[in-house]
Parts: C-alpha cells; sequence; structure tokens
C-alpha cells in the first residue's frame, strides 16, 4: 500500500522559515512535489523534483524562496524562507513514476499525502 507521511508545517511569522517533508513507503517514485491549496481557492502547483535527473519545477510565486530537494529516494522536502501571508496554505505532497519528467498538473499525480497546515502571520 502506497503511502505519503508529511511532517513539518505550522505557524510562522512573515519572513519566516519552515521545511516540510515528505516520506514515501511501499513505491519508490521518480517524480515527488508539493501543492498548496488555500481556503477558497483550487489546489495549485508549487515544486517538483525528479530523483532521476536531479531536475527541479517552481511556481513562479516561490522561485527564489522556496527550494526542493529529495533527501533519499523515498524522501523530498520543501524549504520554505521569506515567507508571506499568502503563503498560508494547506501543503500537499505528490508522487508519481513519471520517468524523466517534471509533472506540474495535480492531475499528474496519483499519490498523495494528507496534506499539513501551513500559517504565515503579517
Amino acid at each position: 500500500q502506497v503511502q505519503l507521511i508529511e511532517s513539518g508545517g505550522g505557524l510562522v511569522q512573515a519572513g519566516g522559515s519552515l521545511r516540510l517533508s515528505c516520506t514515501a513507503s511501499g513505491r519508490t517514485f521518480s517524480a515527488m512535489g508539493w501543492f498548496r491549496q488555500a481556503p477558497g481557492k483550487e489546489r495549485e502547483f508549487v515544486a517538483v523534483r525528479n530523483g532521476f535527473t536531479s531536475g527541479t519545477r517552481y511556481a513562479d510565486s516561490v522561485k527564489g524562496r522556496f527550494t526542493i530537494s529529495r533527501d533519499n529516494a523515498n524522501t523530498v522536502s520543501l524549504q520554505m524562507n521569506s515567507l508571506k501571508p499568502e503563503d498560508t496554505a494547506v501543503y500537499y505532497c505528490a508522487a508519481e513514476r513519471a520517468g524523466i519528467g517534471l509533472p506540474t498538473r495535480s492531475a499528474d499525480f496519483g499519490s498523495w499525502g494528507q496534506g499539513t497546515q501551513v500559517t504565515v502571520s503579517s
């Protein structure tokens, strides 16, 4: 059974940092990434990393502030710096066997974590 277990998140002041981690069990995935969903908004892509190529892709809104890394074959982390109130959302880990691709659509991912809340106060 495939499971994605997230950790991290919480409450931080604007300008602060948080680190999210996600560990997959039951399968190894080439593409692991993060999406987020704010209240009343659609789920949006944040970042993805491919374990085969080490390639990465980021949403424009987080470029230069967030860094995605693969700690090992089954774990992906998201280092979030210079956080803004608009980064407040539930953050979801996502994973897929995508070969060497860097998918960015939620429909491209078949496995999801339960979500972890990130709240940035102004």
